[in-house]
């Protein structure tokens, strides 16, 4: 068995704040996402890639979440640092993303200042600023693995949805924020003191939120620490331990484990291109069907398709922000049917009379799966950006619950697989939100948890967490994979030149054709039929 010394805390008053302590850092995770999400396709488009080209340089974020977040995972889970399992790698992979940040934001003017001829540079350029979207990709899927493990690690398993819920919150508000500040004009408004471009600006927000956030977790949360680890065979591999260890796991996941797993596969074909390309995808519509002539010949067309895409998120931001603290309410509890969550005491009486007919998590996420189908259905049929903005919004919802419910589900799941129950005393949260964790647990706190030790209970995860979590990011991943390799190949068929509204630069001879459907919007029609198939994939997990 492994041996433990201390118990996990977190510093606030209320359970309010403790969770919002917990989870801040998903507020600058999800703003580094919404940036990049938003505005990295128009960039690359910007500066002469095809969209099959650029299409292919999305790879990083499945091939980085398939090689960094298991790895990682696994390293925490050994982890004996005296700063805890996951703290240190959140803290120094934030600080890592945000230098990757800044090179992409300024590589015009990194490359230009060793290769002076602009003619020269702008293949270097492309080169650099894809290298550097590949290294933001890598560093912050390190801090996502730490800190989706350091919320299981730190709460008991009566706890895991609402953990699960406040990190949704928290990515709503992040999106939000990021959205909210890609539709304003930051030149206009900062000057050019942290760059002359919307875009270059927003990267040095992005930079210094993700720090201060991350930071902020870290100061917050106090882990246990791991002093000895059980004996594992499959470590006297040496070099190949941690790829072991994930492949041993892999091959036998316990049957609601891979359930799960492959219900997020499935999901996920069809969140990729939505993630990815529905700000551009609105943001080309805009320009295609509803600008002005002015508006097409703006100089910044870069920050022009950005800021309407991000005015559009604005609104699916709000709703998946109060999404995120409504749907907790009236959602039951995965691991506990007599559990539920409190709502305030203005809510209090309608709660509690819907509890009786509330759904419970497994079929919200199904009816999610279905109204995200819904909605993409109709993208190849959108001729302006009001309606591909209502089919957008209509997927703000079913976000919320696809990125609460994996986590919650196998949270519970770890915990179950531990030992942990919500009996264990020392770990419980008290449901009077004035008493804090480390006063809990203020008795045990020094104390060496072992096997001997009459006060030593399994802590409210296994210790394989991070592999366990991992494991559900490669089967988030892979589909990203084939969603890259099909939009490629869409692109390719459909609009195999230079982007019209943004490559001003190329000949028009270069630039694809804008008659037929938009590209884009056939990448979203295929992603809504595997969300079918997810609907059938989730509903497994009812009978296991």
């Amino acid at each position: 068995m492994s041996r433990w010394t201390g118990q996990p805390s977190v510093k606030g008053s209320t359970e309010a704040m403790r969770m919002a302590l917990l989870t801040l850092n998903t507020v600058g995770i999800t703003f580094v996402w919404g940036v990049e999400q938003t505005y990295c396709t128009p960039y690359l488009l910007s500066l002469g890639l095809t969209k099959s080209k650029t299409s292919l340089v999305w790879i990083a974020g499945p091939l980085s979440g398939l090689i960094v977040q298991p790895i990682v995972g696994a390293l925490a889970d050994e982890s004996k640092s005296k700063w805890g399992r996951r703290r240190p790698f959140i803290v120094v992979g934030a600080i890592l993303s945000a230098m990757c940040l800044l090179t992409l934001g300024f590589t015009r003017e990194i490359v230009e200042y060793f290769v002076p001829d602009r003619t020269a540079a702008q293949g270097l350029t492309i080169y650099t600023a894809v290298l550097a979207i590949y290294a933001v990709d890598f560093s912050i899927n390190a801090v996502m693995s730490a800190a989706r493990s350091l919320v299981v690690d730190t709460l008991p398993i009566e706890k895991q949805q609402t953990g699960s819920a406040w990190g949704s919150r928290m990515s709503a508000i992040g999106h939000g924020i990021a959205y909210a500040t890609g539709a304003i004009d930051l030149p206009s408004l900062l000057g050019t003191r942290l760059g002359d471009t919307q875009f270059k600006q927003l990267t040095v927000i992005a930079a210094l939120g993700l720090v201060f956030t991350c930071g902020v977790t870290a100061w917050a949360v106090t882990e246990r620490i791991l002093v000895a680890t059980r004996h594992d065979p499959r470590k006297d591999k040496g070099g190949f331990q941690v790829v072991s260890q994930i492949w041993h796991t892999i091959v036998n996941l316990p049957p609601r484990i891979r359930a799960i797993c492959m219900a997020q596969f499935w999901a996920w074909i069809g969140w990729f291109p939505f993630l990815f390309y529905s700000t551009t995808w609105i943001g080309e519509t805009y320009f295609r069907y509803d600008a002005a002539h002015e508006a097409k010949d703006s100089g910044d067309a870069l920050g022009e398709i950005g800021r309407v895409g991000s005015e559009a998120f604005i609104i699916y931001s709000f709703i998946t922000f109060f999404g995120s603290w409504i749907l907790p309410m009236v959602i039951k509890s995965p691991d506990d049917e007599s559990y539920t969550q409190r709502p305030p005491q203005s809510l209090q009486s309608a709660v509690e009379k819907l509890n009786k007919y509330k759904p419970d998590l497994l079929t919200a996420w199904v009816c999610a799966h279905a109204t995200f189908a819904g909605a993409m259905f109709f993208a190849p049929f959108a001729t302006s950006f009001r309606f591909a903005t209502v089919l957008v919004c209509l997927c703000g919802l079913p976000w919320n619950i696809a990125s609460w419910a994996p986590s919650a589900f196998l949270g519970v799941e770890v915990n179950k697989l531990s030992g942990a129950g919500s009996s264990a005393p020392h770990r419980r949260l008290s449901h009077d939100s004035n008493i804090k964790l480390a006063e809990m647990n203020e008795l045990s706190n020094t104390s060496l948890l072992s096997p001997d030790d009459p006060h030593s209970k399994p802590g409210t995860t296994g210790q394989l967490s991070g592999v366990y979590f991992g494991i559900l990011n490669i089967y988030t991943t892979i589909p990203q994979f084939i969603g890259t390799i099909l939009s490629t190949i869409i692109f390719s068929i459909l609009e195999p030149g230079k982007s019209p509204e943004l490559a001003h630069g190329a000949h028009p001879d270069e630039h694809h054709s804008t008659d037929g459907p938009n590209a884009i919007s056939i990448c979203l029609f295929i992603g809504a039929c595997s969300a079918v198939v997810a609907i059938f994939a989730t509903r497994r997990l009812r009978y296991l």
